[in-house]
């Protein structure tokens, strides 16, 4: 399986809050099979269940099963209620994708289900209480188990209480989408095309295909609007290569489509028809973006953190800080792997595919240009900037990356001329800017 379509479809699963408690569910209602068989055993008198197994009569039953199941719902409505005002009050200051991440906790999911399952099992013993040929059936088993799942969700409420204080926490949120950023740069680095390196013996060259796409190419149009999600460019070099075409993509992952615009362009037009066919398998559309292939996106959920802390409203100067630092270290593992494939080949080295891909260039850019321009006057951001750039110049051999950490420390340095009012904060910024024009001249800058 590609490793990109398959985070891809993980993201899609993990990013809801029914999968999770769906699968406890199904496991509530398989362990009540199991100890409904166990009661009806006992009931017919092959065994004899153990003397700690809770016993009574059939009213006083569905009395503890009813107050167990209404217990169990009232808390997790009560306690989802204000986690909920929690994370909302919490998201103005730090930006309302807080509220999709805790959508996508598996922590937040296994609580809510674990209280869901509970109540569902709960009920489903209470139906079964009835008359049976021996008397009134009571599945003791079954209640006894009803009561351990109850010591189980009190436990699983102490941890979620936990968990969810320390997931709100602003570190906890810049670090995990640092994380989550990291992953994305791996999954992407790993699902390169396999005959990138094989070539026909006669092929135009990449920018006369490119003109003549634009020239004489047919379009195929969005057919609805929203975020571009997700590219299977492997699905793409396949329907490609049956219609013996070139597809042109105009857009990246994380780019919005207007529907009725351009979203592919074919060569030869023919077979625009072809392929507009079976397009719809290879690409997805969200109203929302996701970091699976768009790795600008955990880039600009740090920035807007960033940009929001140094804003006069919240005015939070180490919050921006802490997110220079992250970027600064997501950046240093970008730099060594970041080389996405432009030009996607077919197995006889023909080339199918030619899609819209971020460079390192603009990473960079996103990750520092609009912090910088937040922070004007600022020399704390700006010496903190200067020192994740001369972290990441310490990682990178590419001497066109080192020239491009080099324009933005240049940028930054002009800045601190031009705002800085106090004398010793300009010097303090200048050094900064002085030892990382060194360290670029001894890189053969």
């Amino acid at each position: 399986m590609w490793p990109a379509w398959t985070a891809w479809h993980r993201e899609q699963l993990r990013t809801n809050l029914w999968s999770v408690p769906a699968a406890l569910i199904l496991a509530a209602l398989g362990l009540f099979a199991v100890t409904q068989r166990l009661d009806r055993a006992a009931y017919r008198g092959e065994f004899r269940p153990p003397s700690w197994v809770i016993s009574g009569p059939a009213d006083a039953s569905r009395l503890l099963l009813t107050s167990i199941a209404t217990s169990v719902i009232t808390v997790v409505g009560v306690v989802f209620s204000i986690t909920i005002v929690t994370l909302t009050l919490a998201s103005t200051q730090f930006g309302p994708r807080m509220l999709r991440n805790f959508i996508r906790d598996r922590g937040t999911q296994l609580t809510l289900g674990t209280f869901v399952a509970t109540f569902v099992y709960c009920v489903v013993v209470q139906v079964s209480i009835g008359p049976g040929d021996h008397g009134e059936f009571v599945p003791h088993i079954s209640i006894t188990t009803a009561f351990g799942l109850v010591l189980i969700d009190l436990m699983v409420l102490v941890y979620f209480i936990h968990h969810i204080t320390t997931q709100i926490q602003l570190p906890q949120v810049i670090a995990g989408i640092a994380k989550d950023l990291a992953h994305a740069v791996a999954v992407q680095s790993e699902d390169q095309p396999r005959f990138a390196e094989r070539r026909p013996a006669h092929e135009p060259s990449l920018d006369e295909l490119l003109a003549t796409i634009d020239t004489f190419g047919g379009v195929i149009r969005t057919p609805k609007s929203g975020y571009l999600q997700f590219i299977r460019h492997r699905t793409l070099v396949r329907i490609a290569t049956e219609a013996d075409a070139v597809i042109r993509l105009p857009y990246r992952p994380g780019h919005f489509l207007v529907e009725g615009r351009e979203l592919a362009s074919v060569w030869p037009p023919a077979a625009a028809e072809q392929v507009a066919a079976y397009l719809a398998r290879a690409q997805a559309t969200g109203p929302h973006r996701t970091m699976t292939q768009d790795v600008a996106f955990g880039v600009d959920q740090l920035v807007e953190i960033a940009i929001r802390a140094l804003s006069q409203a919240v005015n939070d100067t180490f919050t921006a800080l802490t997110c220079i630092d992250w970027l600064a270290d997501c950046l240093c593992k970008i730099a060594p792997v970041w080389s996405p494939t432009q030009v996607h080949r077919d197995a006889g080295g023909v080339i199918r595919v030619i899609s819209d891909q971020v460079s390192y260039e603009r990473l960079v850019q996103r990750a520092f240009e609009k912090i910088r321009q937040a922070g004007w006057g600022m020399p704390a951001t700006m010496i903190r900037q200067l020192d994740a750039l001369t972290t990441i110049m310490e990682q990178t051999t590419d001497p066109e990356r080192a020239q491009v950490l080099m324009d933005q420390a240049t940028m930054i340095h002009r800045a601190n001329l031009e705002s800085v009012r106090d004398a010793s904060d300009r010097a303090d910024v200048d050094r900064r800017y002085a030892a990382l024009r060194d360290l670029h001249a001894q890189l053969g800058g």
